[in-house]
């Protein structure tokens, strides 16, 4: 792995060069085994926290984690193509738009103890620009090599905050194409539900159940790239303890070796069915 400026990262991805790299200021890290029409991405995957926040800050480490999806790059891992955050965010959120992506509270709680001075605002806010510039140039490779992409769009979800029974993995679709993707977005729902995972836990997935696919990460891609079908797959936090931080590896593990096959055949079904 390199440690690489943006410009040389946007500049291998022009040149079609295979690499892994952190960007120069550690906020996201991108890896590009081969070219292929589809894309792993775990936007909220980081848990890095500038120290010149942390006295800042009203929420704990642990308040923190518990809104993070941890292990959404460890499940993709192994894909050609992936792009995950490594920032926390709580300092700026890759899932919302630029107006929003810094937070004022958070889950119902005041965020800072003194409103963010320009200059930590500033520092932010570049590294939200910076990730989506790479974003576009990634994406606009992509298209322009195979005319069709699928997006990976790897989230967790909190489920004991619901009242009611929710699935173990919810894709979010309200701001997709259904009319033309709706049969693919519908096998890769059903080949979710026939995960299997440790300790007996049922594999149940739903589509806009929990939550309707509303994150700027899908939308800005859905947006500028109308050749990009882009899923946003929510894995309910069966994969640790919520309360007590405590990761769960044999389920990581399984969602992870699973996901190697299940993720390649559909990314390849949908190429297949939408390339003419």
């Amino acid at each position: 792995m390199f440690r690489l400026p943006i410009s040389e990262i946007i500049a291998k991805i022009s040149a079609e060069e295979t690499f892994e790299a952190v960007a120069e200021d550690y906020s996201f890290t991108l890896k590009i085994d081969r070219y292929v029409p589809y894309v792993c991405g775990a936007v909220h995957d980081g848990h890095q926290f500038r120290k010149e926040l942390w006295n800042n800050c009203l929420h704990t480490e642990f308040e923190r984690w518990f809104e993070e999806d941890p292990c959404t790059k460890e499940f993709v891992k192994t894909h050609p193509i992936v792009i995950a955050g490594c920032d926390s965010r709580f300092e700026y959120d890759l899932n919302r738009d630029p107006e929003n992506a810094i937070y004022e509270d958070a889950w119902g709680k005041k965020l800072w103890k003194e409103p963010l001075s320009p200059v930590h605002y500033k520092k932010s806010m570049e590294k939200h620009t910076a990730f989506y510039s790479v974003v576009h140039a990634l994406m606009q490779k992509l298209e322009e090599k195979f005319s069709i992409v699928v997006v990976y769009d790897m989230h967790s979800y909190n489920w004991r905050r619901w009242d009611r029974e929710v699935p173990v993995i919810n894709l979010g679709t309200s701001n997709i194409d259904n009319e033309r993707f709706g049969a693919i977005v519908e096998a890769w729902r059903q080949s979710l539900s026939e995960l299997e995972l440790p300790n007996n836990m049922e594999s149940t997935s739903k589509i806009n159940d929990t939550f309707q696919g509303n994150g700027y990460f899908l939308k800005y891609i859905t947006k500028n790239f109308k050749n990009t079908l882009v899923l946003a797959t929510e894995f309910k936090k069966i994969y640790c303890d919520e309360l007590r931080q405590i990761l769960y590896p044999e389920v990581v593990q399984a969602i992870e070796q699973q996901l190697q096959h299940k993720l390649k055949a559909h990314a390849d079904a949908f190429y297949e069915t939408y390339k003419h």
